[in-house]
């Protein structure tokens, strides 16, 4: 019997050593892990596979971690998946451009692993209490 993850992470990176050490990271921590080492890659794994939580960089070549975010909140399939942006830059443009596309939350380059675990739970945690709040408002 396999045992029961905490969540689907979508990890997107163009770094595929990042990627390869938050691959690591996660699944040990109890997360199934999805990669993506572009924008588009990333794309085509979100509308096609069932994701909690996307990990996205800010800046990779062809399409940037802002262009993704942008894509993923106009697609219906997408737009509620709760998105955090993993940026080398700290600066306050950074974080209004990425929070006027919805971007759930702001992690800055070197990541702290326990913010990084918590910080995932969090959004995964308000997405299933958002979705609950969906189905009974609905009703």
């Amino acid at each position: 019997m396999e045992a029961k993850h905490e969540g689907r992470v979508l990890v997107v990176d163009d770094d595929k050593h990042a990627v390869e050490i938050l691959y690591r990271l996660l699944e040990k921590d109890g997360f199934e892990v999805l990669r993506a080492q572009s924008g588009t890659e990333a794309l085509a794994i979100a509308t096609k596979e069932q994701i909690d939580v996307i990990l996205l960089d800010v800046m990779m070549p062809q399409m940037n971690g802002f262009e993704v975010c942008e894509k993923l909140r106009n697609d219906t399939r997408t737009r509620d998946v709760p998105v955090i942006l993993l940026t080398a830059k700290d600066d306050m443009e950074t974080r209004v451009v990425g929070m006027k596309l919805g971007v759930s939350e702001f992690l800055t380059k070197p990541i702290n692993k326990r913010e990084l675990f918590t910080r995932i739970r969090a959004q995964i945690h308000q997405r299933k209490l958002d979705q609950g709040l969906d189905s009974i408002l609905s009703d």
